[in-house]
Formats: C-alpha cells, structure tokens, sequence
C-alpha cells in the first residue's frame, strides 16, 4: 500500500471529511459551569423530608402491636417517643399484654378457668387486629378503659 493510498479518504458511508477535532493536551478545557444544572431552586422552596428517615406514624404504631418488645422500644426510643399517636398505640398494645397475663391465671380452675381464658382470648384477638388494621390506616380504635387510659398518658386526642 502506498502513502497516497493511506492518505485518501476511504471510499463509503463512513467517509468524514473533517476529522475529530480534541484539544490539546494542556489546552484549557471547556468551561460547562456557567449553566448550572440542576437549575437553583426558587427562594420560597422548602424541600421534602428526606426518604428512607424512619418509619412512617402508621407504620410504627401498627408495628408497635406485635409485642409488648417493639412498643416498650417505640415508648423508649427518641424519634417516636415525642408523637403521642405512636405512644398512645404502644401504651394500648402493654395494656393489652398486661390483659392476656392477667387472663393465664384463670387457667388454674378447671373448666370455668378455660372457659374464661379462651372467651377472653378470642375477644382479645379480635380487638388486636381491629387495632392492628386503625393503626395501619393511620386511625386509632380505643379499646374501652385501656383506650382511654393510653390517650391520657399519651396525650392523644381521638
């Protein structure tokens, strides 16, 4: 192949007659902070709270039902311990706890005992998931005499 045949343009779709033109090195280079992307925010804009902080009021008072360990931890812990919603459905769920020991000591009759524990249980299974699901919906169910002592100590207005 000679020099005049490796100078020639090539012949075809993928002919360019005007090569790639780089800076050279050293050069200064383009300067592409005078558009600023994203552009600034406007002077009354308030950004949202950021993502993934912790978890929502409704999720942690849903989550504070499952034991008696999550709701001593939310009545605890800084973040969730200043929102009475949180607190009012932790303090409902101990009370609840505290319900279902009370009732294990009635297993100590005979039948009247067992009778008494599994009508008491039963009902205290259907007021947990009534609980479970208004504190999942960000409401609340107030269970009567604990319903009313947790908003007290809470501070929670039904």
């Amino acid at each position: 192949m000679s020099d005049q045949e490796f100078n020639d343009n090539p012949t075809g779709h993928e002919s360019n007659p005007q090569p790639a033109a780089e800076p050279a090195w050293g050069a200064p280079q383009p300067n592409f902070t005078q558009t600023a992307y994203p552009p600034p925010p406007p002077p009354n804009y308030i950004p949202p709270p950021a993502a993934g902080v912790g978890l929502s009021d409704s999720a942690a008072s849903a989550l504070a039902y499952v034991t008696f360990i999550p709701a001593i931890i939310f009545l605890v812990m800084a973040p969730y311990n200043e929102k009475p919603v949180i607190k009012f459905h932790a303090i409902q769920e101990i009370g609840i706890s505290i319900v279902l020991f009370i009732l294990s000591f009635f297993l100590v009759l005979p039948i009247l005992g067992l009778l008494i524990y599994f009508v008491g249980g039963i009902s205290l299974l259907v007021l947990w998931v009534i609980c479970i699901i208004k504190a999942s919906q960000g409401s609340a169910f107030k269970i009567p005499f604990l319903g009313n002592f947790a908003a007290e100590q809470s501070g929670y207005r039904i």
